[in-house]
């Protein structure tokens, strides 16, 4: 059988590639001449090829899917996707560490990362979540210093667990967060065996315009499974991309996985007078007062073509919202509602709506134009200004957002200090097995840590929260738990 004829190589202009094995030279020894544009080329795109990593979420795996809705939510939202029984929207997902550079391994004890983008009827959709419904700060001011903590130490470029621990002891609002960070769910044994979350709490408006607090809950239909820190550590070294490796083995061989979305639907008034601020994200709202409510199923059926372009140039946003969908007064939301598009902007470019992973499948109709790499028409010879008299795209006033009263005082407010009662249950609810896990996970992180003070300033959350909890790590670390007490 003959095979077929190949294609011709060529420049990114076009030009066919005489020689691509060899540069031009001024003879067989050389130099080697500026004019062998081909070489040139080459060698600039390659020293272009990385854009900048994420800062945060810079190693992880995508897939393409789907959402089906199994339930009927349209008495809580308009959102068209969700809309009715049986409805279909692709989708895509991008699960990933956190703190861990693009070649860290994949099973350091870090949150997961569990971002997914909807292209719905009505653009685009994301939720950006983790697969823990709590986090370790509830202010989007502390994020900038919080993440140096988790990145490499200026002066030696190591971890540094002096920083680590000395952050989260002087910021008492992460204790829940910790707790579930060391315990055996601080490392999945895959991406498909564990939760997702929303985190924080959303609204939904329905087309009443009536409104209602959303928390999300992808709960995983594989069953949860962790990974013990000495495997983990083995797999680190033998396997760092096991993760990774196990979403697209999955996919591939037709075992797709799937995860439950259901919503926890808390009416407008009560979530304003609720006895937690529903709005802190360092806290959960329970589940006994406002049930879970199954929505539709989440699936995986499709792995990415090309990494690069699927997975590394994708771009999520909490600030990508379609009508019937809108924010809530969560600080942390607040701020990644800009904070996550301006880093899209660096790290991408201005032009990242457009690059096909993330332009929506419904089309896009803007005056923005030009910018470095776009890749369209650039809206053509089309109206360029609104507003206009020339027919241009025009709002829809039935895609307003809903408000709702604000009042208050401008100020730098916190939120309460009841940091110890939701970490202080996790432990409690944690069978004996877990609970020794969560403490020598502790002990074996904090041992790194080279401050007395910062270990006992640590202890003393621990203690609060329940005093078991505090006295079995000071007892690990040999620190005298009459220091704590007083």
């Amino acid at each position: 059988m003959l095979e077929e004829k190949g294609k011709t190589l060529t420049t990114a202009q076009g030009a066919p590639v005489g020689d691509n094995q060899n540069s031009l030279s001024a003879g067989d020894l050389g130099p080697v001449l500026i004019q062998d544009v081909h070489l040139l080329e080459k060698l600039a795109h390659f020293n272009r090829e990385r854009v900048p990593e994420r800062v945060v979420h810079a190693k992880g795996f995508g897939a393409h899917g789907y959402f089906k809705v199994t339930h009927d939510v349209s008495m809580y939202t308009k959102a068209d996707f969700l809309s009715e029984v049986g409805k279909e929207t692709p989708m895509f997902a991008r699960f990933s560490t956190v703190a861990g550079e693009a070649g860290s391994s994949d099973t350091l004890r870090d949150p997961r990362g569990f971002a997914l983008k909807f292209y719905t009827d009505e653009g685009n959709f994301d939720m950006v979540g983790n697969n823990t419904p709590v986090f370790f700060i509830r202010d989007a001011i502390k994020f900038p210093d919080f993440i140096h903590t988790q990145k490499r130490d200026p002066k030696t470029h190591r971890k540094n667990a002096d920083a680590v621990w000395d952050f989260w002891s002087l910021s008492p609002e992460s204790l829940h967060q910790v707790t579930v960070l060391m315990s055996d769910r601080g490392i999945p044994a895959t991406f498909r065996n564990m939760h997702g979350y929303g985190s924080h709490t959303y609204m939904w408006t329905n087309e009443n315009n009536e409104q209602f607090w959303i928390k999300y809950h992808f709960r995983t239909n594989q069953g949860i499974k962790n990974l013990g820190a000495e495997l983990a550590e083995k797999l680190a070294g033998e396997n760092p991309d096991c993760h990774g490796q196990d979403l697209y083995n999955a996919i591939e061989a037709g075992d797709f996985p799937s995860w439950t979305l259901s919503v926890q639907v808390i009416p407008f008034e009560e979530g304003l007078n609720y006895k937690t601020n529903i709005f802190d994200v360092t806290r959960t709202v329970s589940q006994k007062d406002y049930p879970l409510i199954e929505v539709g199923q989440m699936v995986l059926n499709r792995n990415p073509e090309n990494y690069f372009a699927e997975v590394e140039q994708a771009t999520f946003s909490p600030g990508n919202f379609v009508p019937g969908i809108q924010a809530s007064p969560d600080k942390l939301l607040q701020g990644r509602l800009f904070g996550y598009g301006d880093a899209h902007r660096h790290r991408v470019g201005t032009n990242s709506a457009i690059l096909p992973i993330n332009s929506p499948k419904s089309g896009a109709n803007t005056y923005q134009r030009d910018g470095a790499m776009r890749s369209d028409a650039n809206g053509g010879s089309s109206v360029y200004y609104e507003p206009n008299s020339f027919n241009g795209p025009k709002e829809e006033p039935a895609a307003k957002q809903v408000g709702h009263d604000v009042t208050g005082q401008i100020g730098n407010y916190s939120y309460d200090d009841d940091f110890y009662s939701q970490p202080g249950d996790l432990y409690r609810l944690l069978p004996a097995e877990e609970q020794q896990n969560l403490v020598d996970n502790i002990i074996a992180n904090m041992s790194g840590v080279t401050q007395e003070a910062i270990k006992i300033c640590q202890l003393e959350h621990f203690y609060k929260a329940d005093p078991s909890y505090g006295e079995r790590i000071a007892k690990g670390l040999g620190i005298d738990i009459e220091k704590i007490k007083d």
